[in-house]
């Protein structure tokens, strides 16, 4: 009776909504409590009495894990666009303050979203302490509307879509390896020479164990057996840097140990035109404070451009 009775109430429902997307997004109940700042017990009587009013399972519960239910994966693709409306409908209504207010989530990929976007961020709170911010870190594409995101950092070619983008700097992929390997070993100085090499594989830029390099606008594709696979930029730069062999990555990723002289660029005049870094952002945040003081603190205090490895960038920590 009193979930009913509590159930009831507007104001509630939305919370018990905000609640179950955040245990559903971070599979966990103590996860979502951390994130949102209540116990867990709250989340749970929360998504209990939501439960209990849609007398629908939302939640599969174990020991050990969390997952959706049939309806609980329909329910959260609504609840995250019900939720998604609301923050649009509150960003328009504060659009004529002069200061951001409230909260203001930003995605960015993991590696580039530690090193620049974290600091930015660390800033941005800084400057605005009225706002409440959330840095989410994925190397996926993420959709913005759906899961609420107000601007994220995208890395490379943008597809076609209703989102508006701001170009914020660029960045190369390059073949690195230390100066005690490339001594160790005959220094490639064509994209065939790599067979012969130790490689590193780092499948977030490419699934299949393969660099693909350029010469005269001619497309150069280069298959290796890697000596080590993996999915993190950390690992493979890390076994680089030790003197394990090659890897390619991108420039932001290992421009610190390059300027250091940790590792060294090799076959740079083959490779590809360097990517573009956007700032991607819904049609329905232009009108936000949040979003317009961030752009503005991006542009007029980041340098993301990382085709020269050798200057130091301004306003970035390292």
């Amino acid at each position: 009776l009193v979930y009913c009775v509590w159930c009831n109430n507007s104001m509630d429902r939305l919370e018990a909504m905000t609640v179950f997307v955040a245990v559903a997004e971070l599979k966990g109940f103590a996860p979502a409590a951390r994130r949102l700042g209540l116990s867990p017990s709250v989340v749970t009587r929360l998504v209990a009495a939501l439960e209990q009013r849609l007398s629908i399972r939302l939640l599969q519960r174990t020991t050990r894990s969390v997952a959706l239910t049939d309806a609980g994966s329909r329910y959260l693709e609504q609840a995250r666009r019900i939720l998604a409306a609301i923050d649009d409908a509150e960003a328009t209504a504060r659009a004529g303050r002069a200061e951001p207010f409230g909260r203001f989530v930003v995605s960015a990929p993991a590696v580039f979203g530690r090193r620049h976007v974290s600091p930015l961020l660390r800033d941005f709170l800084n400057k605005y302490p009225a706002v409440t911010g959330e840095l989410r870190l994925a190397d996926r594409m993420v959709n913005l509307v759906e899961e609420g995101v107000d601007i994220a950092v995208r890395i490379g070619a943008l597809e076609d879509s209703s989102l508006h983008a701001r170009l914020v700097g660029k960045t190369r992929q390059v073949l690195v390896g230390s100066p005690e390997y490339l001594s160790r070993q005959k220094r490639p100085l064509e994209p065939h020479d790599l067979p012969s090499h130790s490689i590193i594989h780092f499948t977030a830029l490419r699934e299949a164990p393969e660099l693909l390099f350029y010469k005269d606008g001619v497309e150069q594709r280069i298959i290796f057996k890697p000596s080590l696979v993996t999915n993190s930029a950390d690992v493979a730069i890390d076994h680089a840097a030790s003197g394990a062999g090659l890897t390619a990555t991108l420039s932001y990723q290992v421009i610190d140990l390059v300027r250091s002289g940790k590792l060294e660029v090799v076959l740079a005049k083959y490779e590809a035109a360097p990517r573009p870094i956007h700032l991607l952002f819904p049609a329905s945040r232009l009108a936000s404070a949040n979003l317009t003081s961030f752009i503005s603190l991006t542009t007029g205090t980041r340098d993301w451009n990382f085709e020269n490895l050798t200057e130091k960038q301004a306003g970035d920590a390292m």
